[in-house]
């Protein structure tokens, strides 16, 4: 496989040749070429063009456009089209729609329409990959392959989920006593005597045993994994040369995106920024988490498969439609957050079929406008760095640990009103961010070498492996920071019989003598200061045994008691925090933590301003991006060069951005 087949720093699109007359297919792709264009992505839902009747195939319209990249220079990425199976194989082959867990069917018609443990599915799915990757694998235009589409939980109850999960649990757990003992079937007479007895959660009821609920998430987990490991197989084969990926979204997914992710060469997100004057104060932010969720995928720079050029629709009402600049600042946010390449949706705006109305760069006109002209400055732009930028990539020195089986436990058993898992880690990546401060979000249980300061919120199920290693990381200098809801239970959904934190109380030291589940009741938490802040979702009564207290409740029956502690922990430092505390008083605790370790921060930024570096053998870029509808002003620190604008003058003093306005500076 090529290595600069996925690294370098481009803009694609997303083009559907089977949508469009073939007259205007010339007119496209030379249009791509002109705007800068380098790499298109196909097929990943033509399979009933691709495969009209079962066993005969026709590629020969894929083949005359793919001899239109090839001749007009760009490089191109094919999706296997396995999202949606065409209705002769569903209507011969009805094992291959999913059952809903109410007992109906997931009807054709749509997309996402598969079972991933259907036999069917797995049979005509691989001969048509097969087909395409034999067919594809010398074409010179071919770089790499999109595995199916936009991954998810299906929570499929078919007889072949059935037979499959309870196969999944037998080798788990190897008899049917250890199943009873591990997820504590006793209660509620809920024992299993037999394998037959043992079924998916039929009918959904959030009453089910939590650690069954919580093994049928894992074992779909195993699942998509090992539907998509057939056609990686066959890819990696027949195509050894080319790149595979696959395009995630919609974060927080149910999905355990690490374990899909670990058998791909590159991950990608399809990234839908929200577009709406309403959400200013927290798209920009929510949209670095996201990005900076899928570079820790693979703990690498990423593509985007899928980014906005207009106003998604169809089935809600349309968003507006972005502002000025938006299309532009988005797409370099993405790879200022570690996007090699950033394919946009769509080339043009569906004429046909459910997306009618998710725009894409050139509207049902058919005339380029205003969004057009804007993504051609892009291309321009990222073509003009594109060899600068090769090989650059995103060092910090915070991690946030996040973790699907996390989010996954807490789901089934809400803690409290507003007590969400990805919503918090949103808080802490929005405080850092907003401070300056460069932060990778990885998979709970990865290496923490070279983290100062990592940030593991609610570990909820926790193991001795886990606990070991974060003491490990604090006793050799690093500084942790836990939240309440940790060391409840073991990795069974099973809760501890030891006060809280259970496993992390000797690094955190501190016990939970008992909790608040306040919710959304607002209380009352103040520092060592004196000043006041906002608390809320869970309340832990701590009690101290190492620990100093850094803040105290303010007020109900435990005014007084401490509320968030740290504990000098071999050579670094331990923050336990027992409540949900205010982004405010994060920010301060945040600072105070970046100058003990030395932290590298971009300080003074304005509201929805970003900083990141990207740096490599080329040199470390900074850039600055305003995700505002309004002009902002940024410190400098120095005096810099634009690289896009080399010829312009130093960047120095107070950086004067527009709009949505873009700048990138050599360090």
């Amino acid at each position: 496989m090529k290595l600069e087949s996925y690294t370098n720093v481009q803009i694609g699109v997303d083009y559907y040749p089977e949508h469009w007359d073939e007259s205007l297919w010339e007119k496209d792709v030379e249009l791509m070429r002109e705007t800068g264009v380098k790499v298109v992505r196909v097929a990943e839902f033509a399979w009933s063009r691709l495969e009209p009747v079962e066993g005969t195939f026709d590629f020969a319209w894929l083949d005359r456009a793919m001899e239109l990249f090839r001749e007009k220079g760009l490089q191109v990425v094919i999706g296997t089209p396995t999202t949606t199976p065409p209705r002769w194989l569903t209507t011969a082959y009805p094992d291959v729609l999913p059952v809903f867990k109410d007992g109906q069917t997931y009807h054709p018609g749509v997309r996402g329409h598969r079972c991933f443990n259907s036999a069917s599915l797995r049979k005509y799915g691989s001969r048509i990959v097969e087909k395409l990757a034999a067919h594809y694998s010398g074409h010179p235009a071919v770089i790499g392959w999109q595995t199916d589409n936009e991954f998810g939980m299906i929570d499929c109850h078919c007889d072949s989920c059935n037979a499959a999960f309870r196969s999944w649990v037998k080798d788990k757990y190897g008899t049917v006593a250890r199943v009873n003992e591990e997820w504590g079937t006793v209660v509620w007479s809920g024992e299993y005597s037999d394998w037959e007895e043992l079924t998916v959660p039929y009918g959904g009821s959030p009453f089910q045993n939590p650690s069954l609920l919580l093994d049928f998430q894992r074992f779909q987990w195993d699942a998509v994994v090992d539907f998509q490991k057939t056609q990686i197989d066959l890819l990696r084969a027949l195509c050894p040369d080319h790149f595979i990926t696959h395009n995630f979204h919609s974060y927080p997914q149910r999905l355990d995106m690490y374990a899909v992710g670990a058998d791909l060469d590159v991950a990608a997100f399809d990234y839908y920024p929200n577009t709406s004057p309403d959400k200013q104060a927290t798209t920009p932010y929510s949209g670095a988490l996201s990005l900076d969720v899928t570079r820790g995928i693979r703990r690498q720079n990423f593509w985007i498969m899928e980014q906005l050029s207009g106003s998604p629709g169809c089935w809600m009402p349309m968003w507006r439609t972005p502002y000025p600049g938006f299309i532009r600042a988005y797409a370099w946010q993405a790879i200022a957050r570690g996007a090699d390449t950033v394919v946009h949706f769509r080339w043009r705006s569906a004429a046909a079929g459910a997306e009618q109305y998710w725009h894409g760069l050139i509207d049902h006109s058919n005339v380029p406008g205003r969004r057009f002209a804007e993504f051609s400055q892009l291309c321009a732009e990222v073509n003009l760095l594109s060899e600068k930028l090769l090989g650059t990539v995103l060092k910090h020195e915070v991690a946030i640990l996040h973790s699907h089986e996390q989010k996954a436990a807490l789901d089934i058993q809400p803690q409290a009103e507003g007590l969400d898992y990805y919503e918090n880690i949103k808080q802490y990546h929005r405080a850092l961010t907003k401070l300056g401060i460069g932060c990778d979000v990885i998979r709970l249980g990865q290496p923490l070498d070279g983290y100062k300061v990592v940030i593991a919120p609610s570990l909820y199920l926790l193991d001795e492996q886990t606990a070991a290693q974060l003491e490990a990381f604090a006793i050799t200098g690093g500084t942790l920071i836990l939240s309440n809801r940790s060391g409840v239970k073991n990795m069974n959904n099973i809760c501890v019989m030891q006060p809280l934190p259970g496993m992390l109380s000797r690094a955190a030291g501190v016990w939970v003598k008992e909790y608040d589940p306040v919710g959304g009741d607002i209380h009352a938490l103040v520092d060592s200061q004196g000043d006041t802040f906002q608390c809320s979702q869970w309340c832990d009564l701590l009690s101290p045994v190492t620990a100093e207290p850094i803040a105290w409740y303010g007020d109900d029956f435990y005014t007084g008691i401490p509320a968030v502690t740290v504990n000098s922990f071999g050579k670094g430092a331990v923050y336990y925090f027992g409540t949900h505390a205010d982004e405010r008083f994060w920010n301060g605790l945040l600072v105070e933590v970046a100058d003990k370790q030395g932290l590298q921060r971009f300080a003074g930024l304005p509201e929805g301003v970003q900083a990141t570096v990207r740096t490599g053998d080329n040199g470390s870029f900074l850039f600055l991006l305003n995700l505002n509808r309004s002009p902002q002003t940024v410190p400098l620190a120095g005096s810099y060069r634009s690289a896009l604008d080399a010829d312009g003058p130093v960047r120095e003093g107070k950086l004067m951005m527009e709009a949505y306005g873009v700048e990138i500076l050599e360090l």
